[in-house]
């Protein structure tokens, strides 16, 4: 039987298809921001999860497991949705989906030579950061919305996304170079 914290992680996931379907399909009135809601709803279950988690000793190898292939795969996807809306440039979504996947792999061969490699504080801004950029362009992503208002939240978007990919570069480096025992050949 799944804990607490996990059946949130799963709740997560599940709420995926919900945001994009909400998000691509125009005919629903104030789709983005129903689909936005829904996004920032995902958000704080990754929050929730890990709190809880930790608080109540209920952390699993499950957890472990999901909970940042959950968050990966949220913000990947509201990423590329906003490629597909022209919010935000494939660049950027290339170098992050990039580290996520080095970084993953790297975890692999970490974990078989018996390392556990822990989420560092620079990533944990950076999927921070990622999200609040995904929300800012979220917001904004109605080309129907315009005025003052929404520039300046479009305008935090693009801010928070050069934030995002600097910590995603800075903590790729760290996470490289703290574990880079891992990538060395044993004798």
């Amino acid at each position: 039987m799944m804990n607490l914290p996990n059946k949130i992680t799963v709740f997560r996931v599940a709420l995926i298809p919900v945001f994009v379907i909400l998000l691509m399909v125009d005919s629903i009135p104030f789709n983005n921001f129903i689909a936005l809601a829904v996004f920032v709803i995902a958000c704080i279950t990754d929050f929730l999860d890990g709190y809880i988690a930790r608080k109540y000793k209920l952390v699993t190898n499950l957890g472990k497991f999901m909970d940042p292939l959950a968050d990966k795969v949220l913000v990947c996807t509201a990423m590329i949705l906003l490629i597909e809306l022209g919010k935000i440039p494939s660049i950027v979504v290339a170098v992050i989906m990039a580290r996520e996947f080095i970084i993953s792999g790297f975890r692999l061969v970490a974990a078989d030579n018996g390392v556990v490699i822990a989420a560092s504080y620079i990533a944990k801004f950076k999927t921070t950061a990622q999200m609040l950029m995904c929300i800012f362009l979220l917001f904004t992503a109605n080309p129907a919305y315009d005025g003052a208002f929404f520039k300046f939240i479009d305008a935090l978007g693009v801010i928070f996304m050069w934030i995002a990919l600097v910590l995603t570069v800075v903590s790729l480096a760290d996470y490289i170079y703290k574990n880079r025992q891992v990538l060395q050949e044993k004798k």
